[in-house]
């Protein structure tokens, strides 16, 4: 599901994010026993926490290696007392901190409630009583905020929570002293695309103030009343310019709140409310009692949450304490039983993780071979019953005949196996399929997922667990993005949108040598379509060539008018950056136009469902994917005399790409095992991303600080429409033609 499809309720709600300590947890933090995990990242862990005398916590802790980084200690300590200065009933306090331990950690009081951003996806807008109320109580909190002198600067649905009483605000890790800029690069944008001001867009700190807070609070009840950002969803740089320049989109926000909404999200910080101006004009009209404030299914998911902390274990009669070896006494099997019997809240959201703790009966179960060999497991997350089960079925295949192949030779210093988890192309699934695979300590790397969200969903889990994670069809760029901490585990053996969309640009600058491109990005999917639009631009000004650009909505039917214009501004050649639904719009239109120059478009047009569709207006069409057809590699021959044998039928697109992905996995694991020394699957990434391998589809070599890609490898290939099927035809020019006269 792309970023910008509107949210699906599911038939119930969500379960509590709570997970089970894993074995390498801690059992307890300063007097908080902790029992599971409610989320990690790159930067540490958010634990459930309880005192002796039962009063639940929210436990953040910093992995120790943040925590030498040299201003680390300095932002975490801003954090903790950025939280304390702030007194108010809807934000929620610290209840302990050490900023200066081996590893940070600070405890907020715990709200078993979901997030604001948790309820409007499951049960979508709330009605106008409950965002005069949500938009009051948040005002009020800010406006202690401003009090403190401080100013949030990351004010979204994420971090605000829902309670039966009323929300709470949290969150202060970017929190600054009005004013301050410091610690705070002047060129850098600090908070979330979508929810922050045109000043804090454009980066001008000195610009920050409370105003700020206010226009992102603006954001925030634009999205509770209607169910969407008020400047849509999508790539960084689109948010941030249409932040800056474009109007809020406030259709289906109720005409009781649309004139201070607009106040709030003025463009110029000097006109809006204050957060008090606003706490008041909210709640004067507001009738009722505030225990009613939300409605039956919100409420409904907050109690069953609050049950199911009631359900979680007892405090044990004697403390957890050193092991005699002076060290933390590791996670008893008793504890891990005590959670998995605590109520729903862990059976569902962790099934997995309590099980791969508990194999202490099982121990040894994989280790060996009745030859004695270790055994590992290749770990597959795949869409096999979704939007894209058939690119998800081929990755499977190419793993299985990878494996096979391995397991054949008589040398093999291990054996392998597949195991297969299915994330049916739904985001919402993606994480939980990856715990699958990353619970089971003998899975060595995983292949996937299928695309770019499942992706972006699943990666927490991948980085947590620092395993290696290989996409062949995952191209977003915010897989392998450092700047957010995120994608430390993940090697994309395609290349990303943005390239991808400079290649056929590239070649249809080679091959026309066009003066008047047209190009159209069209928002069903603003990332992947930003991406590409990007890519191409930048391939058509190093081709000194101005485009004819247009921008159209993804609900746009009438693409003839929208083409026709084009054409009559010179347009000599066209690239569509978008999905197959109006790639097939575009074509029918331009067909009916007669217009003769070159039609492109990119990965995610590229399949039967646009030569089903398109019919003969699909003929001539070029389309650059991130796979090569395998008859044509004369690498390929045996892989493809083996897939025929195996399967019956010759490798589907992404099958070879996937078979060198798990290939080169394996060619880096036997390397370690014939030197004699251990396989850490947490150090895999590393060594992978320096390595170049020659696979059956061609080469591949890797960015060895984001995991993305070599430009000197494997890149697009680019095929023709030719009798209703994909021809395959060369891999697109690294650049614009040479000498290029304009």
């Amino acid at each position: 599901m792309s970023p910008a499809a509107p949210p699906v309720p599911p038939s119930a709600p969500r379960p509590a994010a709570l997970q089970p300590l894993l074995p390498s947890d801690p059992s307890s933090i300063a007097g908080y026993r902790l029992l599971g995990r409610l989320g990690a990242g790159g930067m540490g862990v958010v634990y459930l926490g309880r005192t002796d005398n039962g009063e639940l916590a929210a436990v953040k802790v910093t992995h120790a290696d943040q925590a030498d980084q040299a201003d680390f200690r300095a932002r975490f300590r801003r954090e903790v007392e950025a939280a304390r200065r702030v007194s108010s009933p809807w934000a929620v306090p610290v209840t302990g901190a050490d900023p200066d331990a081996p590893e940070p950690w600070m405890a907020t009081a715990f709200v078993p409630g979901p997030s604001l951003g948790e309820a409007v996806a499951a049960h979508g807008p709330l009605p106008e009583r409950s965002v005069r109320i949500l938009g009051g109580a948040l005002a009020r909190a800010l406006a202690a905020v401003h009090a403190a002198g401080l100013v949030h600067r990351d004010v979204k649905p994420g971090n605000v929570l829902l309670a039966v009483d009323g929300p709470r605000l949290i969150d202060f890790g970017i929190a600054r002293t009005t004013g301050e800029t410091a610690l705070t690069s002047t060129d850098m944008v600090v908070g979330t695309p979508g929810f922050l001001a045109p000043e804090q867009a454009e980066a001008r700190a000195a610009a920050i103030g409370p105003p700020s807070d206010v226009f992102a609070l603006g954001c925030l009840l634009a999205h509770a009343a209607t169910g969407r950002p008020p400047f849509g969803t999508g790539a960084v740089d689109a948010l941030l310019y249409r932040t800056v320049h474009d109007e809020p989109d406030l259709a289906g926000v109720p005409d009781g709140l649309l004139d201070l909404l607009r106040a709030c999200l003025a463009k110029d910080p000097a006109p809006r409310p204050t957060a008090e101006e606003i706490a008041d004009r909210l709640t004067e009209d507001t009738p009722g009692a505030p225990a009613d404030w939300l409605p039956a299914p919100v409420v409904r998911t907050i109690a069953e949450r609050s049950a199911a902390m009631l359900a979680l274990p007892e405090i044990d009669a004697t403390r957890l304490g050193a092991s005699e070896g002076g060290g933390q006494a590791p996670p008893s099997r008793r504890r891990f039983l005590l959670l998995a019997s605590g109520g729903a809240v862990l059976a569902a959201g962790g099934g997995v993780g309590a099980w791969a703790a508990l194999r202490d009966d099982d121990k040894g179960r994989k280790a060996a071979t009745p030859g004695g060999k270790r055994r590992w497991i290749i770990g597959v997350q795949a869409d096999l019953t979704g939007p894209a089960k058939d690119i998800g079925r081929a990755q499977e295949r190419g793993a299985r005949l990878a494996v096979e192949r391995f397991n054949a030779r008589a040398d093999k210093p291990f054996t392998l196996e597949v195991t297969v988890s299915d994330d049916g192309g739904d985001d919402r699934r993606a994480l939980a399929a990856a715990r699958v695979l990353t619970g089971d300590p003998d899975v060595l790397g995983v292949l996937g997922p299928t695309s770019d969200y499942t992706g972006l969903a699943a990666l927490p889990a991948y980085d947590e667990a620092r395993l290696p994670l290989i996409t062949v069809s995952a191209g977003l760029n915010l897989l392998t993005n450092r700047a957010t901490g995120q994608g430390l585990s993940v090697l994309q053996a395609c290349p990303q949108h943005a390239i991808a969309g400079t290649h056929v640009a590239y070649y249809v600058l080679n091959k026309t040598g066009s003066v008047r491109p047209g190009i159209l990005q069209e928002r069903t999917d603003d990332t992947y379509a930003w991406q590409y639009i990007g890519g191409a631009n930048f391939a058509f000004r190093q081709g000194k060539v101005a485009p004819v650009p247009r921008v159209v909505p993804g609900t746009t039917t009438d693409y003839k008018r929208v083409l026709g214009e084009m054409i009559a501004e010179g347009m000599d050649a066209y690239v569509h950056c978008g999905l197959t639904p109006s790639a097939v719009l575009a074509a029918r239109a331009l067909d009916e136009l007669g217009f003769t120059g070159m039609k492109a478009s990119g990965q995610h047009v590229f399949g039967p469902r646009f030569l089903a569709e398109a019919g003969e207006a699909a003929e001539g069409w070029i389309l650059g994917a991130p796979v090569v057809d395998p008859a044509t590699r004369k690498e390929a021959s045996a892989f493809v005399a083996a897939h025929r044998k195996r399967y019956g039928a010759a490798p589907a697109y992404y099958t070879g790409e996937s078979f060198d992905a798990v290939n080169l996995l394996l060619q880096e694991v036997e390397k370690i095992v014939k030197g004699g020394k251990a396989v850490d699957r947490t150090a895999m990434t590393t060594i992978l991303r320096k390595v170049t391998y020659k696979g059956v589809m061609g080469d591949y070599a890797f960015d060895p600080e984001y995991g993305s890609l070599s430009s000197a490898t494997v890149g697009t290939f680019i095929y023709t429409v030719e009798n209703g099927r994909f021809k395959p035809l060369e891999f697109a020019p690294a650049g614009p033609p040479k000498n290029r006269r304009v």
